[in-house]
This record gives C-alpha cells, structure tokens and sequence, in this order.
C-alpha cells in the first residue's frame, strides 16, 4: 500500500503548483471537447464528400497555419505575457466552434465553409500551441517536476482522447454532429476561468528586437544536437506517421463496415494507448534518459501502423491502435521533455516554437499526402508506408546517439 501510495504521489508530483493544478483541471475539461470536435469533423466531413483525400486536405488547413506563425509565436511568447496570450486564444477557439455549430445545427454547413473554420483554427492553433508549451515553464515552480508536468498535459490530452471520441460517437449517432461542436464551445470556459485565478510571478521577458529574437532561437536550437536530432525526428514522425488519424474514417467504414460508433472505438483505442504511454513517462523520477525513449516510441509506434496495415479484424487493429498511440506518446512527450530541459529558459518559447513547426507543421503535409496516397494506392499501405518511416527513423536517431551522445548535455 505505502508502495502504490508513493508511485501515485511520484505521477501527480507537478500538481502540488497551485497554477499548474488549475490549468491541469481547466485544460482537461476543455480538450474533452476539442476531441469531441475533431471526431465530429472527420466524420462530417466524410460523411457529406465521400473522399479520403478532402479529410487529409481539411487536416491540412487547420494545421499548416501553426508552421507559417510558430516562429512569431515563439518570439512573442518571449516577449509578451504567455497567460493573456492562452486566455485571447481561448476566446478566438470558443468563437470559432460557436460558428461551426449553428452552420450545423441549422443546416446550413458546406464543405468550404469548413475548410474556411479549419483555416482559423489552424491560425489560431499557431500562437495557441507554441505559447502552450512554453506556459508549463511558468506554472512548475519546482524545475525537477517540468517532465513530470509536460508528462501529465500529455496524459490530460490522451484521456480526453480516450473519453472525447466516445461521446462524439454517441452524440453523432443520437443528435448530429452540431452538438459535439456546441459542446466544445462550451467547454472552453473552463480553461478561461482556470487562466483567471492564476497568479504568474515572473512574467518579465527579455525585451529582444523581433527579427533578432527570432534568429537567435533558430541558432540556438540548430547549435545544440540533441535539439536538432529531436527535431529532426519529431518531423518525420509527424510527417508520416502521425496521419494515421486522418484515415480512421476510411478504415471505420469502408474496411470495417462500421458507423460513428466504431471511429469512437478505434480513436479511443489510440487515446487509451497514448494515456498509458504519458502515464510510463510521468513516472520518471528524473529529466533524464529521454534519448533512449524517444528512437523507441517512435519504433513501437512503427510497429503498431505496420501491423494494422495488415489486420482485417477489428478487435486486433484496436490493440495494434492502442500500441501507436502509446509509441507515439512516449516519443512526443520524450521529444518536448528533451527539448524543454536542454535549451536555455529565456529562449523556451523561441525553441518552442521550432518545436511547433516540427510537429505541428509537417502533420498537415503528411495529412494531405496520407489523402493523396489512400486515394491512390489504399488506406492500408498508406499506413503502412508510415509506419515503415517511423521505424527508419528510430534506426537513425539511434546510430546518431551513439556518434553524438557526449553532447546530451541537460540544463539543471
């Protein structure tokens, strides 16, 4: 009992910062109904196109904005107050979805209307995601517990991935998908109130000229291995194999014959795998090691697309689901704990940002090329082409540690 009691204390160790502990509660409120909302529109959208390509070229418009803004975003969260710049965003996402619905509700949605919506949401989501990852900085007094807290917003954003998708599975079934929409709207009070009662100490920035600042985080990230090896990888995961997503529709009703209940299931399969990969890296006692951990999610996320390419059995492709999702999450919240921990803190948001446009960036190409290339060839090599990067690059990052590893030097 004293055991177990010590390894929940260890997990949960970051909450003890009053700040993190609300956006923890906020934000977990709020991506219920952002997952609510993307499996809403994946499903509206396939629902009214029939095309595999348009679900990649809708990913594409509501994620390609982050890697045109990032490095903006980046020098201004260095510059300006990350919580007013998260508590702007908020407003601008509530807005946006708010929009989506009433189209919806009141029929009145055509596909440019939501290529449209997804393009705001992209440019939102640029200054929205780079601020984000800099904010936990802020919010986690004590540094030894930044993994820990970067380790629990994965795991917070894996379980609404986990409940999200099975909602929106119900509701689409019970109600239409303007509901999920207006439940997301909905839901971003939460994190607004939660931005609210924070009390940021020490939101001075270092007051750089624009172009400058910008160029001194492209330098300062490049001049350090690990962070270039790690963004180096984050890109080419992103790019091939994070499209997975986009494809779950295809596979839901072409390939398994099913409905919105059965795109719930398998995006639910992912989340749970990815909660219990955040789950294994917030159970680290320490900010070291990430480099072994991150050539090896990307390697078992890999392995699970590869072997879904090949599973024609709908219980099976869920477990193999399960295992990319927790690859994947071991390699993304390894890859931002890395990063986080070996950059120089005046230049968090800056590196950040490089961050952002590894991650967030290449996904839509990959989403439009996943689209492209299902449409052609099929959703299963599609997937399968994915997964065979995903481990090539694991190879890759592994060969380069081992040239390289007297330089994984971590910030203390």
């Amino acid at each position: 009992m004293a055991n177990r009691h010590s390894t929940v204390k260890l997990v949960f160790r970051s909450l003890g910062s009053k700040n993190y502990l609300l956006f923890f509660i906020g934000q977990g409120l709020s991506l219920i109904g952002t997952w609510c909302q993307i499996t809403a529109m994946s499903w509206l959208i396939y629902r009214l196109t029939k095309s595999a390509f348009l679900l990649g070229a809708i990913g594409f418009t509501s994620q390609f904005p982050a890697f045109l803004i990032a490095p903006f975003a980046g020098v201004i969260a260095d510059r300006m107050s990350r919580k007013n710049i998260l508590l702007i965003t908020q407003i601008l996402y509530m807005i946006q979805s708010s929009t989506l619905a009433m189209l919806v509700i009141y029929n009145r949605i055509t596909i440019w209307h939501l290529i449209l919506l997804s393009l705001v949401a992209g440019i939102i989501n640029g200054f929205d995601m780079t601020v984000r990852h800099s904010f936990v900085n802020d919010l986690v007094e004590n540094k030894e517990h930044l993994g820990n807290a970067i380790a629990l917003n994965s795991s917070l954003f894996n379980m609404a991935r986990l409940v999200g998708p099975t909602i929106a599975g119900l509701i689409i079934g019970a109600a239409g998908e303007g509901i999920c929409f207006l439940i997301n709207s909905i839901s971003f009070i939460a994190i607004i109130i939660a931005l609210l009662f924070m009390k940021i100490n020490g939101e001075e920035r270092k007051k750089t000229e624009f172009f400058q600042g910008m160029k001194e985080g492209f330098v300062g990230a490049f001049n350090s291995v690990p962070i270039k090896m790690t963004l180096f990888l984050t890109a080419l995961v992103s790019l091939m194999g994070m499209s997975y997503g986009v494809l779950m529709p295809v596979f839901a009703k072409d390939i398994f014959h099913g409905g919105p209940h059965t795109l719930g299931f398998l995006m639910s399969a992912s989340g749970l795998g990815a909660l219990m990969g955040a789950l294994t890296i917030a159970s680290k006692e320490t900010n070291r090691g990430f480099e072994r951990l991150i050539p090896a999610g990307a390697c078992i996320c890999g392995l699970g697309l590869t072997g879904a390419a090949f599973s024609s059995n709908l219980y099976l492709s869920m477990v193999l689901i399960f295992l990319t999702g927790y690859g994947m999450i071991v390699f993304f919240t390894s890859s931002n704990t890395l990063i986080q921990t070996t950059a120089e803190k005046d230049m968090c948001g800056r590196v950040m940002s490089l961050y952002t446009m590894s991650f967030s960036g290449t996904m839509p190409l990959g989403s439009i090329l996943a689209g492209s290339l299902a449409q052609n060839i099929g959703a299963r090599y599609t997937i399968l082409i994915g997964g065979v990067f995903c481990i090539f690059g694991a190879l890759l990052f592994v060969t380069r540690v081992k040239q390289q590893k007297e330089q994984f030097v971590y910030q203390e």
